[in-house]
């Protein structure tokens, strides 16, 4: 049964800062990974982008391919969250209508309250309601500041988001263009890494991607490397892609739709094999 929302909160109006932090968002975003690993990954996540577009009153289009509708889906919880009993209604009333499908385990409402409790977040599930806490109906947990890699995931989703959107409107190269900056901004988190071969010292993408590729012989991030170095360097020559230095006019062909459509998602599956592996090196240091 679908939540009922606390009176009047489908309209509030809220402040920058009052929404649900991005802790929370990642709790349960964890959830629907775990959800969309049972089945067709595809259409589950396009089944919880439908409830969370349409909590926020937008329309839901299927995104062209998988890890947009992951991208998409991203972008929509973040802009749930701004209230959080719109984001916890979505998500639940998505569970339970999965559950009409007898094939997928789901989390319960307990794990739910229990994820809202711990960030003091003061909302409860009461099927069939939502309801408020009062402020001082428990003891609140500090909330720490977001890590680099929360502060990255966000500035790489919202960046997603506006490249699907030139994509749409037809305009490839700005799209593309949009996609090597975030390929350029995500190799800058590994600045200062500590890998085999010593302290990653390069600051830009060119200087960073050489040591990194040094630091990884035989390994799939050497590989991932390269492609990487291939492609940005093809994009950016006058006679490549002609997105960074302007393009030859003499020689040089414009970006296609199809071809600005393959290179943003090549570049997607790059920085998400970037990103996954920096977390990696992160923990490691911090373990040892």
């Amino acid at each position: 049964m679908p939540l009922q929302l606390p009176q009047g909160s489908r309209f509030e109006r809220r402040r920058t800062g009052e929404g649900l932090s991005q802790a929370v968002i990642s709790e349960f975003e964890e959830l629907i990974g775990k959800i969309a690993a049972q089945g067709d990954r595809r259409f589950l996540l396009e089944h919880f982008k439908g409830y969370f577009c349409g909590v926020i009153g937008a329309a839901h289009y299927w995104s062209s391919s998988e890890s947009w509708a992951y991208t998409d889906l991203m972008a929509y919880m973040a802009e749930a969250a701004k209230s959080p009993e719109l984001f916890v209604v979505a998500f639940h009333d998505a569970c339970e209508a999965l559950s009409a499908y007898n094939k997928y385990e789901l989390p319960n409402i307990d794990l739910m309250n229990e994820i809202l409790n711990e960030h003091n977040v003061l909302l409860k599930i009461i099927p069939p309601h939502l309801v408020r806490l009062e402020s001082n109906a428990r003891v609140p947990h500090p909330i720490p500041p977001p890590t680099l890699e929360e502060r990255a995931s966000v500035i790489v989703r919202k960046s997603l988001q506006r490249a699907e959107e030139l994509l749409g409107q037809n305009r490839p190269r700005e799209a593309v263009q949009e996609m090597l900056w975030i390929l350029e901004s995500i190799a800058t988190t590994f600045h200062g890494a500590i890998l085999t071969t010593g302290t990653i010292q390069g600051r830009y993408f060119n200087n960073i991607a050489k040591e990194l590729k040094i630091a990884s012989r035989g390994t799939t991030l050497e590989r991932v490397i390269e492609w990487c170095t291939q492609l940005h360097g093809y994009l950016s020559s006058p006679t490549g892609g002609g997105v960074r230095h302007g393009l030859d006019l003499k020689s040089g062909t414009a970006i296609s739709d199809e071809e600005g459509r393959l290179f943003c998602n090549l570049i997607l599956s790059y920085v998400t094999y970037l990103m996954a592996e920096y977390a990696r090196i992160a923990s490691r240091e911090t373990a040892g």
